[in-house]
């Protein structure tokens, strides 16, 4: 990659993750703030986003109020969806999707996040791409809607699905001129934030990837699909991605420390030690791996005077969630890796980097780069084929 041509940037959202508007302006900021003679290169665009994050609109890609969040667990609606209608999944959007119909109805559009945002870049909320749908009851496997779902009242509320690399179009002329980007410029189905960090890192079959971010991510390439309850499955061109998500993650750090907090409580443990605590830092109720209960409550207490304490018996917990992760993928015949290589925000905490090898027991690398890579590399390779 010609890295005189790459162009970073990063923003807050500036209300939440709940604000569909949000991820507009902040696209349009950041889309704007490309310089010109880097933005009239860009030939291909392509969206990572958070799988679990469901939104509803009007035919005309207008927000119908907030979407839900991954976090969103909707168990009620989950376990009623799945009582009346008797599909064999637990495809965790399946709440959110009742949730947002029985409030404003059947004749609307469901779509995830990076979905919805390459709908306004192309001004056409038809389609989506497969990894994101995924939770939605889209079967990777048969790439395609299973019989019971394409019988409920609200099927044509689903996007019209295409693999991740191929080409959703062209990006809309008024919205090209608005952002001043070409008009030639090709939108290309993305895939899910933790499937873009594993495209970022580079990785190959040899290497494990963990994804550090608000959840914890661990993922490998595979021969084929593993079936079993809590394991994501997608397909990244003509290779399985083979991945589980825990509930647990950076999400809980953040609940009671900000970050130049974290970095200097950090500093303060000795990563060769043992806290002494035994917690598990589920963000909130419920586990989706390495064991799958939706009732399944954190533990986050006792909590010691000493808040550095505190935090490396957080670390030590989402360790041990990691390296169950890695244990549950052997018991399934995935073969361990040699190395894992992180990313994500926690990826930049050496105490944490060094806990974590400690307790799984494989060699850790640090990758830096941005989830964002990984989909510009998907967009380049779905032009050069």
């Amino acid at each position: 990659m010609n890295y005189e041509l790459v162009h970073f940037s990063s923003s807050e959202y500036s209300i939440g993750l709940q604000k569909c508007e949000d991820w507009k302006n902040i696209c349009s900021k950041l889309i704007k703030n490309i310089p010109s003679e880097k933005k009239e290169r860009i030939i291909a665009c392509s969206i990572d986003g958070t799988s679990g994050t469901l939104m509803c609109c009007d035919y005309s890609g207008s927000p119908l109020g907030d979407a839900l969040p991954y976090f969103s667990t909707c168990i009620n609606e989950q376990r009623a969806f799945l009582e009346k209608y008797r599909i064999p999944s637990n495809s965790s959007s399946f709440g959110r999707a009742s949730k947002l119909i029985n409030k404003f109805g059947s004749n609307i559009l469901l779509r995830h996040q990076a979905d919805w945002i390459s709908g306004w870049l192309l001004n056409d909320w038809t389609f989506g791409e497969e990894g994101n749908n995924i939770k939605l009851g889209w079967n990777i496997v048969e790439r395609a809607w299973p019989k019971e779902i394409e019988k409920l009242s609200w099927f044509k509320a689903l996007p019209k699905i295409l693999p991740s690399g191929q080409s959703f179009g062209k990006i809309d002329p008024s919205r090209a001129e608005e952002l001043n980007l070409p008009k030639d410029l090709r939108i290309i189905a993305g895939t899910t934030d933790s499937n873009a960090c594993v495209l970022a890192t580079g990785a190959d079959k040899s290497a494990g990837v963990a994804v550090l971010g608000s959840t914890i991510v661990i993922k490998t390439f595979t021969k084929g699909p593993i079936n079993y309850l809590g394991i994501t499955n997608h397909r990244i061109g003509d290779r399985w991605l083979c991945g589980g998500a825990s509930n647990a993650g950076c999400a809980v750090l953040k609940k009671f420390f900000n970050d130049n907090y974290l970095t200097e409580l950090s500093r303060q443990i000795d990563p060769e030690s043992d806290s002494g605590l035994m917690l598990r830092p589920l963000a909130f109720q419920g586990e989706r791996f390495p064991i799958y209960d939706p009732d399944l409550e954190p533990i986050l207490e006792p909590r010691p005077v000493s808040d550095s304490l505190y935090l490396h018996g957080l670390l030590e917990g989402l360790s041990r969630i990691e390296a169950q992760g890695w244990e549950k993928f052997k018991s399934l015949n995935i073969e361990i890796p040699k190395k894992i290589i992180t990313i994500g925000g926690g990826a930049r905490n050496p105490q944490w980097r060094r806990i974590r090898e400690r307790l799984i027991g494989i060699p850790i690398k640090t990758c830096s780069n941005q989830a964002a890579e990984g989909v510009a590399r998907l967009a380049l390779e779905a032009l050069v084929g």
